[in-house]
C-alpha cells in the first residue's frame, strides 16, 4: 500500500505532514487497512494517484475532473483557514511590487502545471471575467517556481494556490518583492482520493480523526481546519480548459 500528501509538502511542513499521516495511519490500521508506515515522496504525481494500492493522496481539482474521477474514489475535501466557503479555496494573483499595472493585458503569466486548477484554470477564469488577454505562459513546474519567476521578472504575474502563497510569503525572502493583485473566485479545494478498491468512508474517518487529534501548531502550519464532503458534481460540473501553449 502507498500514501502521499504532496500538494503542501515542503521542507518546513514535511514533519507536520508526517505527524498527520502517523495519526491517520493508526486510525486506518485500527480499521484493518494495511496503511504504509511512511508517506511516499519520491514518486511522480500521476504514478501516485493511479496506483491501485493507493490508501490516501491529495490531488488537484482539475486533474480529478479531467481524468481521475472515474479511476479513483473521492474521499473528502480539506477545509482551510481561508475566507471562503468550507471545502473551497482560491488563487492569489501576484505581480512584482514595482509593477504598477492594473491592466495586465499582454502580460506573460507563469503557470505551475498545464492541468492545474489554481495556477491555470483559475487564471483563465479571472482573465475572461476581467477582459484580460494574456501572452503565452511560461510553464514552471511548481507554484513556488511560478512566484519566483515573477519576482525575477521572467514572467509578469502568476495565480498561486492561496495556501501555498501563505507558505511562500512565510518562508521565501524574495516573496517580499511581490504584491497581491487580486483573489480569484473560490472553487472546491484539493480533494483527498484513494484507490477504487479502498473504502473511502473509512479513509475519510481516519483523516477526520487525525486532523482533530493534531497539535494546534501543526494544524496552523498546514492551514488545516478539518475535512468535509463535497459532491463529485462540485468538481465535475466545472469546465476543463485546454492546456496552455507555451
Amino acid at each position: 500500500m502507498i500514501a502521499g500528501l504532496p500538494m503542501y509538502d515542503r521542507p518546513e511542513t514535511a514533519a507536520a505532514n508526517d505527524r498527520l499521516w502517523d495519526l491517520a495511519r493508526s486510525a486506518l490500521q485500527d480499521c484493518g487497512i494495511a496503511a504504509p508506515d511512511a508517506l511516499a515522496r519520491d514518486i511522480a504525481l500521476w504514478d501516485l494517484w493511479l496506483r491501485d494500492d493507493l490508501v490516501l493522496a491529495q490531488t488537484c481539482g482539475l486533474p480529478y475532473r479531467w481524468k481521475l474521477h472515474d479511476q479513483v474514489n473521492l474521499v473528502g475535501t480539506p477545509m482551510h483557514a481561508l475566507d471562503c466557503p468550507a471545502g473551497h479555496y482560491y488563487s492569489t494573483i501576484v505581480a512584482r511590487e514595482d509593477d504598477p499595472r492594473a491592466d495586465f493585458s499582454g502580460a506573460t503569466p507563469a503557470v505551475n502545471e498545464a492541468r492545474s486548477q489554481s495556477g491555470w484554470s483559475a487564471l483563465l477564469d479571472w482573465a475572461e471575467a476581467t477582459g484580460t488577454t494574456l501572452a503565452a505562459p511560461t510553464l514552471t513546474g511548481a507554484h513556488v517556481y511560478s512566484a519566483k519567476a515573477v519576482a525575477e521578472a521572467r514572467a509578469d504575474l502568476a495565480a498561486i494556490d492561496a495556501v501555498t502563497w501563505r507558505m511562500i510569503r512565510r518562508w521565501e525572502p524574495w516573496a517580499r518583492t511581490l504584491r497581491e493583485v487580486t483573489h480569484t473566485s473560490p472553487t472546491p479545494a484539493l480533494p483527498y482520493i484513494c484507490a477504487r478498491g479502498v473504502d473511502a468512508e473509512v479513509v475519510y474517518g481516519a483523516i477526520e480523526q487525525a486532523i482533530i487529534a493534531m497539535a494546534e501548531d501543526d494544524r496552523a502550519l498546514l492551514g488545516l481546519t478539518g475535512i468535509t464532503r463535497l459532491a463529485r458534481s462540485a468538481y465535475l460540473d466545472m469546465p476543463v480548459p485546454d492546456p496552455p501553449n507555451e
